[in-house]
């Protein structure tokens, strides 16, 4: 299994990224495919997270209104559009998958750097 974050980069505060996920390996059919970023000497956060079908997204609340996560199954891709971008959203982001019941991300991808200037 294989995961793939990019789309990360250097935004002024204010802008929008697009980060990408490529979920290779395996049929992700029954998995849900979740965001994280940690930001250096921060723990790791949790951002948002779908099930492949669809048919359910979470975010925490602290995420809420300015991330949006989807998915496109025909080309095993989950995106995140991360907009209203602010310096403390800088943070290395990574996808990382689990299947649907279980508790735990088992499948984790290298991250991408987002850094938002002020």
């Amino acid at each position: 299994v294989q995961l793939q974050a990019s789309g990360g980069g250097l935004v002024q505060a204010g802008g929008s990224l697009r980060l990408s996920c490529a979920a290779s390996g395996r049929s992700f059919s029954n998995y849900v495919i979740g965001w994280f970023r940690q930001a250096p000497g921060k723990e790791r956060e949790f951002v948002a997270r779908i099930k492949w079908s669809g048919d359910s997204i979470y975010y925490p609340d602290s995420m809420k209104g300015r991330f949006t996560i989807s998915r496109d199954t025909a080309s095993n891709m989950v995106y995140l559009q991360m907009n209203s971008l602010k310096p403390e959203d800088t943070a290395v982001y990574y996808c990382a998958a689990k299947m649907a019941s279980g508790p735990q991300y088992i499948y984790w991808g290298r991250g991408t750097q987002v850094t938002v200037s002020s």
